[in-house]
Parts: structure tokens; C-alpha cells; sequence
């Protein structure tokens, strides 16, 4: 996923999801910040990161270093 400087209401999802359905969406409705839920339940939960606590995990995932089942 590409990442976008600014804000944005607008809901992403990787270009690299599939039609299995685990995928996750993401926005960023202020610039210090990231939203997250998952695009099979729209209306669900959404979670809410601070900008510097996603790009570390987004970072981490992208070396190898965490383990997702």
C-alpha cells in the first residue's frame, strides 16, 4: 500500500487484496492519525492510531519481523 502524505475521508484498500475477504481499509481523517477496519464489516468497529504508532508496525510487517497468522 502506498503511502499518502495529508488527510484523507476516504477509505483504501491494497491494490494487493484478493476476494478472500481479510482485507483491512485504511484513512487517515486527520494528519496525525490512521483509522482501520475491516472491508467486510463497513458499519463494524473502527480502530483509530496515531500516525507514529502505524508507520512502525506498517515498517516492522514490511521487514519480516512480525508474524501474522
Amino acid at each position: 500500500m502506498a503511502i499518502q502524505r495529508g488527510s484523507s475521508s476516504t477509505w483504501t484498500k491494497s491494490s494487493h487484496s484478493t476476494g478472500n475477504g481479510a482485507c483491512v481499509e485504511v484513512r487517515s481523517p486527520v494528519e496525525t492519525g490512521i483509522s482501520v477496519r475491516d472491508s467486510k464489516v463497513v458499519e463494524g468497529p473502527v480502530l483509530a492510531f496515531p500516525a507514529a504508532s502505524w508507520n512502525a508496525f506498517v515498517s516492522e510487517v514490511s521487514r519480516g519481523a512480525a508474524e501474522l497468522a
